[in-house]
């Protein structure tokens, strides 16, 4: 390898991290509410299902916008979209915690999303100029690794600051942290080898430049394939409950199930976001190396069915086997983001961020729906007990709950069962390593 070469993949690195910490402080910021749970209740004086409405709005307009992230991302670059995103979300982070109403609070989470919508679509559309094809599903991975590594900063760590500074402050120095990553975007992220000064990667073209015809026709194919809906079905339903319970409901969970403190809860979350991290990466890793990625998707969706399902049949579990589940429903889940490799490797290059963005519309839509549905459960089994002023529900409730993530798994693996015998049978030509 020249030096050259060297330090092309160097930057290539460099990238790619700036890109990902941007995404990390996104899933940071997504999942602070399970953490922030009781002082946000007691701060803005709301229901179970006021808090699940406070938490979902993060993803109202991300949900929206993965689209137009996506079409913006194949138009003007990975940079440039996700340097404006990471700006606006940090400001949205600032005014969170400066918001003294309700009203407020729940506008600055809306700006959160927004601003945090187009990380994940910039993150892939990075690494489809900048990695082989070969490593994509590794890249996806690896990603979501760092998302995990977002709420894993949001469990513990984030405990413990709160504990020791307070919500507002804590919230106000990502905002500032989220600045200072922008500007490294801007500076040092850019959209291919060749605008950094260096050769194209071996089998990695060029990105296109892309019309607005381009992406109207792009979009038009995406939304009449049937792939495009079976895979944003089970990113609707896995990705769905899986936020909503690690970034939500979780930790009142064992506070209330089991009498934990939250910093003591907070651990429980921390192990099952180490699980996060390993399982999209293992899982990626082995989806390149063995071709394989439907498979490896029903597999996923089936298991996290089956893990918060635990919950469900048995209400409490020692604590050991609580750890030993949540670790591995994340790992299981790690198979769930091929989908993205799927839909990349049945589109045309220069439709990468917009076939991605439209797929993860669909998981963000899940994400702001069950935490209403499973706030609504909740506050549906609520006898009226307050504690410090938020709600404390019964154990029904939680296994309720979790019967809806039981039943979420389930239908995710029956989509993508579809969705594997019908690539199966059409045996459509595309790259190795796809479905």
């Amino acid at each position: 390898m020249t030096m050259r070469e060297v330090n092309r993949n160097r930057r290539r690195w460099l990238g790619w991290g700036l890109l990902a910490a941007g995404f990390l402080l996104v899933s940071l910021h997504r999942a602070a509410t399970a953490v922030l749970s009781g002082e946000l209740m007691a701060a803005f004086d709301t229901t179970g299902a006021g808090l699940g409405l406070l938490h979902a709005s993060f993803f109202y307009l991300y949900a929206a916008f993965q689209l137009p992230a996506g079409l913006l991302t194949d138009r003007y670059g990975a940079r440039v979209i996700a340097a404006t995103g990471t700006g606006a979300m940090s400001l949205g982070a600032i005014g969170f915690g400066l918001a003294g109403s309700y009203p407020v609070a729940f506008g600055a989470r809306l700006v959160i999303g927004l601003g945090g919508s187009v990380l994940f679509v910039a993150v892939l559309r990075f690494a489809a100029s900048w990695f082989r094809p070969d490593e994509f599903g590794t890249m996806t991975g690896v990603t979501f690794a760092a998302g995990i590594l977002g709420g894993l900063a949001a469990t513990t760590p984030l405990a413990v600051a709160v504990s020791t500074l307070g919500w507002r402050p804590s919230i106000l120095g990502l905002g500032l942290l989220g600045l200072a990553v922008t500007a490294g975007i801007a500076r040092l992220a850019q959209d291919s080898p060749a605008k950094a000064g260096y050769e194209p990667l071996e089998a990695v073209p060029e990105r296109p430049e892309v019309t607005a015809a381009d992406l109207k026709q792009h979009t038009i194919d995406a939304l009449r394939s049937a792939d495009t809906w079976l895979l944003g079905g089970v990113l609707f339903l896995v990705v769905g409950v899986g936020i909503t319970i690690i970034g939500l409901w979780a930790i009142p969970y064992l506070v209330q199930a089991y009498g934990l403190t939250v910093t003591e809860a907070s651990v429980y979350l921390l192990i099952g976001n180490v699980g996060g991290m390993v399982g999209p990466t293992a899982i990626g890793w082995l989806s390149d190396r063995l071709g394989r990625r439907t498979e490896l998707i029903v597999l996923s969706a089936l298991s996290v069915g089956a893990t918060w399902g635990i919950f469900a049949v048995f209400g409490t579990i020692p604590l050991l086997l609580v750890a030993a589940v949540f670790f591995l429903s994340r790992v299981v889940a790690g198979g769930v983001p091929l989908a993205f490799a799927v839909m990349r490797e049945r589109h045309p290059e220069g439709a990468s961020g917009t076939v991605i963005g439209i797929v993860n519309t669909m998981a963000w839509i899940g994400a702001s729906v069950f935490p209403v549905v499973m706030g609504a459960a909740l506050d549906a089994y609520w006898t009226g007990e307050l504690v410090d002023g938020s709600r404390v529900y019964t154990l029904t409730g939680y296994r309720v709950a979790f019967g809806i993530a039981l039943v979420a798994g389930l239908l995710a693996a029956g989509l993508a069962l579809v969705l594997h015998y019908k690539l199966r049978r059409t045996r459509p030509k595309q790259p190795a390593g796809s479905g």
